[in-house]
């Protein structure tokens, strides 16, 4: 049973469409890129597929939860609180205990370590450290070949991976990527996807 089903998705934003005719399913436990150059839409399609953002035409339909690693546009660290801070906050959000975050595995992340002095490396992996704790169906981020070398990129992916073993569905945004690395590849920018 598909988690994220969209048919005949679209955006149109002024008089131009970001992304038209968007017919996906993607199951549990699947890796879905949506790669395209700066400003063909990627973030867009990624927050519409995720449904964190209205559609111009079509239907998306989500089952279960999706939870939105780092976004940078929409989710994103804040500057003055540690890592720890960002756990806990999250945690009393979700209207759990805060003490449980002694328990929440930081993934080599430094605990004491505040927002704005985190490569773009650790916010990405401080945002799925924040989106798994909803235990979401399907996890959101965007642009994990932003501002990593290739070695951040490979831990990344490693991680996603293993995220995507346990039966969550991962959803991704790329300016590329190797169509081996993923389930499915949605191409924006271009005549076909």
């Amino acid at each position: 049973m598909s988690v994220v089903t969209a048919r005949g998705a679209g955006v149109r934003h002024r008089r131009r469409w970001l992304f038209q005719d968007l017919d996906v399913d993607v199951e549990p436990g699947e890796l879905v890129a949506v790669v395209g150059p700066p400003g063909s839409g990627r973030t867009t399609a990624l927050l519409a597929l995720a449904r964190r953002f209205r559609l111009s035409a079509g239907t998306v339909e989500l089952t279960g939860t999706a939870s939105l690693g780092y976004v940078p546009e929409v989710e994103g660290p804040e500057p003055v609180f540690t890592v720890t801070e960002h756990v806990r906050e999250r945690l009393a959000l979700l209207g759990r205990s805060r003490s449980a975050a002694t328990g929440v595995p930081l993934l080599g992340l430094d605990a004491e370590k505040q927002g704005r002095d985190l490569t773009p490396y650790e916010k990405q992996i401080l945002g799925l450290v924040l989106a798994r704790l909803e235990e979401p169906a399907v996890i959101a981020l965007d642009g994990v070949d932003d501002g990593l070398d290739r070695r951040e990129r490979e831990d990344l992916w490693e991680l996603l991976d293993e995220i995507a073993a346990s039966g969550t569905a991962v959803l991704v945004t790329a300016r590329e990527i190797d169509p081996e690395r993923v389930a499915t590849v949605i191409r924006l920018g271009e005549e076909e996807r």
